[in-house]
This record gives structure tokens, sequence and C-alpha cells, in this order.
């Protein structure tokens, strides 16, 4: 027995032809996604993650201020 639900949701032709930053970042997925394309894509995100990983591991942390030698009354153990 069959409703007469798609009488209600008439679809929407408009929303097919974007023009808009979605419809660019679904193409850009869509491109990315294809074989010969996919393996340039991920060789690229896995050097940015190595490159930013790298570059973060040569980062040299901040002193601490305020905090300087401990002084010289401290017993030794």
């Amino acid at each position: 027995m069959p409703l007469p639900i798609p009488v209600y949701f008439a679809q929407n032709r408009r929303m097919e032809n974007q023009n808009g930053g979605v419809a660019k970042i679904r193409n850009f997925v869509k491109w990315a996604i294809t074989p010969p394309q996919s393996y340039a894509v991920y060789l690229v995100a896995l050097f940015l993650v190595a490159g930013g990983s790298f570059y973060v591991g040569t980062l040299k942390p901040k002193k601490a201020v305020g905090f300087g030698p401990p002084p010289v009354s401290v017993p030794r153990n």
C-alpha cells in the first residue's frame, strides 16, 4: 500500500545548481577522492602532518618566570 508522501515533499531543483562555497568544497572533495588524485592528496597531507610535528618538536619551551635556582640553604640529600 503506497503512501502519497512524495506529493508533499517535492524536490527543489534550484539547490542542484549551487555555485557557492559549499558547492566548491563538495566539488573539490569529489575530485580529491578519485584514485589518481587521492594518492597525491594523501602524500601532501602526510608531508604536512610530518612537517608540522617536526616543527612543533623543534620549538623550545618558554622558561618559567619567577623560578630561579634553589636557595643555597636547601640541604642536599
